[in-house]
């Protein structure tokens, strides 16, 4: 298998502005590189499955499918591929709890991901490379 030169990221949010925030965030980050972009839950599956990305950003307020199904049904089609982070403004509890059920995933709060975001797919990265081994 060809190794990867940067790690690929699909972002999807119903929010261009959002998508577009996060898209710039990662340009500085030369070893990552958005490869695609969603608008709903429906179309992360169907982007996921096509261009296996390392890292999927999802938010779980989405239109069509919300984040969560859209997660499990990435596992299902893709269960060991990519590591999903959902990034989301959804702090109920349960909500959260039920997003931190499907392997391979973090949460992070849209209100911190100025300080958080380039840590967390940091780590989500960390996780899947070291999972990858096992």
């Amino acid at each position: 298998m060809k190794e990867k030169s940067c790690a690929t990221v699909l972002v999807v949010d119903d929010f261009p502005e959002w998508r577009s925030r996060i898209r710039e965030t990662l340009l500085s980050r030369p070893e990552w590189k958005v490869i695609a972009e969603a608008s709903d839950g429906e179309e992360a599956v169907y982007k996921a499955s096509e261009y296996r990305p390392d890292i999927i950003l999802l938010d779980i307020g989405l239109p069509k499918l919300n984040g969560i199904e859209a997660a499990r049904r990435i596992r299902q089609s893709c269960p060991h591929h990519a590591h999903i982070v959902f990034i989301t403004q959804e702090g109920d509890q349960d909500i959260r709890d039920a997003a931190l059920g499907i392997k391979g995933t973090h949460y992070l709060m849209k209100s911190n991901a100025a300080s958080e975001l380039v840590p967390a797919i940091a780590s989500a990265l960390a996780a899947r490379n070291t999972a990858a081994l096992d």
